[in-house]
């Protein structure tokens, strides 16, 4: 039996790799914020089904909160991934129920939740498109320029 030995098949040196497509699909939306929100929600919903000893959880609006607020953080931080047209909405919404969660799911995730969420959420909201910090940076050099030549715009 002969082997013949086929050429291997050389990638095309225009065709990009899946992570330089990744890495021009991620930084079209807030992707760090997001997942940092989804992350907080993760950590909350798995540092409220803990029990430690005799502790027992408790069903009623307490056991609702633990588990409610995990996933519309995770809902959030994937809804800012998905949708960065509406980032700023999705941001302050994480910032508000990751506060609120400092009441609602044991102290916050023990405190690690809720930091993880106020920060993915400040991301989301401070987060801005390319064409948007270009046009601004184009703005910010003219008022400089105006104002060392002392004319107004």
């Amino acid at each position: 039996m002969l082997l013949i030995r086929t050429p291997q098949r050389r990638r095309d040196a225009a065709a990009p790799s899946v992570w330089s497509r990744f890495g021009a699909w991620r930084r079209r939306r807030p992707f760090i914020g997001g997942a940092l929100v989804a992350l907080a929600g993760i950590e909350m919903f798995f540092s409220g089904q803990l029990d430690m000893g005799h502790i027992h959880v408790q069903l009623g609006i307490e056991g609702f909160q633990a588990t409610v607020i995990p996933i519309a953080l995770v809902l959030l931080g994937l809804l800012a991934i998905a949708m960065p047209a509406h980032h700023v909405f999705y941001g302050v919404l994480a910032l508000v129920v990751a506060v609120y969660s400092l009441i609602g799911v044991n102290l916050g995730g023990f405190v690690l939740g809720m930091l993880l969420g106020c920060i993915g959420g400040v991301l989301v909201v401070a987060w801005m498109p390319r064409a948007a910090r270009a046009a601004d940076d184009e703005r910010a050099a003219h008022e400089a320029d105006s104002a060392t030549t002392g004319t107004a715009a």
